[in-house]
């Protein structure tokens, strides 16, 4: 009987915890979905986020919403105090602007787009935005957050980029991978574009994480197919993940084998003894 009594007790209590959750995530959502209510008469310049935290090849997107509460059309231009070498960008429905026109009473979604330098400190930086219409000036402070950089550098231990191969056969490339950023790299994985019918494997395939500063070794095996005719061939290798990549080429130079260079002088000769048995044969005929 307690097993019975037991089982309908947890059942109920979790049924009211999937209740209670689907009814704060509804009033949440609802809550994010009612319109901004703008005091009569005034204009305003907000944004759903202030502060975000990003790398430095990352952009930093803000969400912002601009309204001319006064009684007659004004036109809204966009300035602001960048740190030296950054970039900024507003956009309308997609299009870049650096002012607006806006009816009396209008309201107007703006995206804001900045880009930080590479060699940005990771640290929190004040971005001041201003629209500004004659004496009317509306100001919204935006944080970005450089959480630091990332970047990759994919070479060989020596620096040597050039190598021989036999055709038939196959050659292994000591590859070097470095993450020269400052945030830890995950899920890297090394590629190669190589000739037609040519193959190439890694070892090792992939790399779980690589933290900043760090190097790592990976063997490159290259195949080459029988008959590749002798010449220079180029081979790009590329280490990539979701935040970067980077490439390197390679010049590999096919020579024929020891054996195909004998095999070929013998049948030339052979050719030559049969031109020379038939002139010896039907020469004086």
């Amino acid at each position: 009987m307690l097993s019975q009594i037991t089982i309908p007790r947890f059942s109920a209590a979790r049924s009211f915890a999937f209740l209670l959750l689907f009814l704060t995530s509804a009033f949440a959502s609802q809550a994010q979905q009612q319109p901004v209510t703008w005091p009569a008469g005034k204009s305003g310049f907000i944004a759903k986020l202030i502060n975000i935290e990003a790398a430095t090849s990352e952009t930093f997107r803000y969400s912002t919403t601009l309204h001319n509460g006064s009684a007659s059309a004004r036109i809204y231009e966009f300035k602001t105090d960048l740190p030296f070498g950054w970039t900024i960008a507003y956009k309308v429905d997609g299009s870049q602007v650096t002012s607006i026109n806006m009816d009396a009473g209008k309201t107007q979604d703006i995206a804001i787009e900045i880009n930080a330098t590479a060699t940005a400190s990771p640290k929190k930086y004040k971005v001041p935005i201003k629209a500004v219409s004659g004496s009317d000036t509306l100001s919204l402070n935006l944080e970005a957050v450089v959480k630091g950089s990332y970047s990759l550098a994919l070479s060989t231990p020596t620096g040597r980029l050039s190598d021989e191969v036999t055709s038939g056969s196959q050659k292994e490339l000591q590859l070097t991978v470095k993450n020269t950023g400052t945030l830890p790299l995950n899920d890297l994985q090394v590629t190669a574009q190589l000739p037609t019918g040519w193959e190439s494997t890694f070892e090792p395939a992939s790399i779980k994480q690589l933290e900043a500063g760090k190097t790592i070794d990976v063997k490159a095996t290259v195949k080459v197919p029988d008959k590749t005719i002798a010449g220079d061939y180029a081979a790009n290798f590329t280490a990539t993940n979701s935040n970067t990549n980077s490439q390197v080429a390679f010049r590999l130079a096919v020579k024929t084998s020891l054996l195909s260079g004998w095999i070929g002088v013998l049948v030339i000769l052979l050719a030559v003894g049969i031109v020379y048995y038939l002139i010896r044969k039907y020469g004086r005929r």
